[in-house]
């Protein structure tokens, strides 16, 4: 039964796609059947992979929306164990057609249920903001990963998402989980870097991943080129980041069910 892990953070800029996409393709990469699901209109997780959003024929959209069958929707990557659940800008308009809907926080979840036996992890890429869409994700997930650049204001916009995923679990999805703080665009030659991600590890503890993501030119690349970092250059920092950080996510699942 599939992980579901959705990457959450309102704040833009801070890597959220870039993690998501890495990391759904470095576990497809230890041979782990991975589905990412792209809930951002923007869609910019499918084009990191290389998946035309224009010629999609159907989206996640259609699934909240109008029931069409999910396996319809889902699409195939250059990586044998990733697939992929299409958004495009038609995701906008879910946000008011959901308002008026009977359950309308657990439509995704709903959605995922046909898929969950068919993959071992499911990532989620949210919008930047606190939508009912990242909501959504947040009532489907087991466990949420917050990417958090290194800077000075990134204390600042963790303390709403905190009170936003207690509400989630208070009335929404009781079993979910903070799956860890991942510490993106580290550049160790800068003391506020350096000083922020000291003030996380001490503040989150063990809560934070052991996995760093630095400032790295291949990895921002990467995308414009529609490959995660691994397929791009597997000997980048970048990419062995995310591979570091699969790894210890698939550790995680051996402490639980191991």
């Amino acid at each position: 039964m599939a992980r579901i892990i959705t990457v959450a953070n309102q704040k833009g800029g801070v890597g959220k796609t870039t993690t998501a996409v890495n990391l759904a393709a470095s576990l497809a990469a230890a041979e782990c059947r991975t589905l990412l699901v792209d809930m951002d209109p923007q869609a910019n997780a499918c084009s990191g992979l290389g998946v035309d959003k224009t010629s999609v024929v159907s989206t996640v959209y259609n699934a909240l929306i109008d029931d069409t069958d999910i396996h319809s929707i889902v699409v195939g990557s250059d990586l044998e164990y990733l697939h992929i659940l299409p958004s495009n800008t038609n995701l906008i308009g879910a946000e008011i057609e959901l308002i008026d809907k009977p359950g309308r926080e657990t439509r995704l979840k709903d959605v995922l249920v046909p898929l969950v036996e068919e993959y071992d992890y499911i990532i989620i890429d949210c919008p930047p903001s606190l939508s009912l869409l990242t909501l959504n994700a947040l009532t489907a997930a087991d466990a949420v990963l917050v990417p958090l650049q290194c800077e000075f204001y990134a204390m600042e916009g963790l303390g709403q998402l905190m009170q936003t995923i207690r509400l989630v679990q208070g009335e929404l999805n009781p079993e979910l989980k903070l799956g860890g703080i991942l510490l993106t665009m580290y550049d160790g030659r800068n003391n506020l870097c350096k000083q922020v991600s000291e003030e996380i590890r001490n503040h989150f503890g063990e809560k934070v991943f052991s996995a760093v993501i630095p400032r790295n030119v291949r990895l921002s690349e990467a995308p414009s080129f529609g490959q995660p970092a691994l397929l791009y250059d597997i000997a980048s920092t970048g990419a062995c980041s995310y591979l570091e950080l699969a790894k210890e996510i698939m550790g995680q699942e051996e402490m639980v069910h191991g």
